[in-house]
């Protein structure tokens, strides 16, 4: 297991309050990468993987833009365990993303990824490979084997 994996599973089950009041964690996130933000309404994917990444002393791209990532650290030709994958959203020349870090994969063989604002939660969820756009490891650390076991998630809400 990575340092940054065992940082983002203790914050499994943050969410957003709706409403006026914005969860304190968020914000913190946002200031770790020093984004603007002051609510947890805007989407805070890239927040929580850059505050967790910030949190273990690893610099994240101090962006809130989920495909920021697509240029950062080191780049893998498969997903491994720990690794930040890159999403396309609405469509894949689109400009809008999702990031998250890959825990390994579903009996249909789509990505298991701890994330936030997923459900506008910390979560895990199943995505589906097509929708990929890169994977990602942090420079300086050894690139494990990209062999992703099969698991089920009990974090896991829905399809994505």
């Amino acid at each position: 297991m990575t340092p940054w994996m065992d940082v983002a599973r203790k914050y499994l089950g943050q969410r957003e309050i709706k409403g006026n009041k914005h969860n304190p964690l968020i914000l913190q996130w946002w200031t770790y990468i020093r984004a603007p933000f002051t609510d947890d309404e805007t989407p805070w994917c890239a927040g929580f993987l850059g505050g967790v990444l910030e949190e273990c002393g690893i610099k994240s791209t101090r962006s809130a833009a989920a495909q920021s990532y697509l240029k950062w650290g080191q780049p893998l030709s498969a997903p491994a365990e720990g690794c930040i994958v890159v999403f396309w959203r609405g469509s894949p020349d689109s400009k809008s993303g999702h990031v998250g870090f890959v825990t390994g994969k579903n009996h249909k063989g789509d990505l298991l990824v701890l994330g936030g604002n997923q459900g506008d939660a910390v979560t895990i969820k199943s995505f589906p490979r097509w929708r990929v756009k890169g994977y990602r490891w942090p420079s300086g650390y050894q690139i494990p084997k990209a062999d992703l076991e099969v698991a089920e998630a009990p974090q896991t809400i829905g399809e994505a």
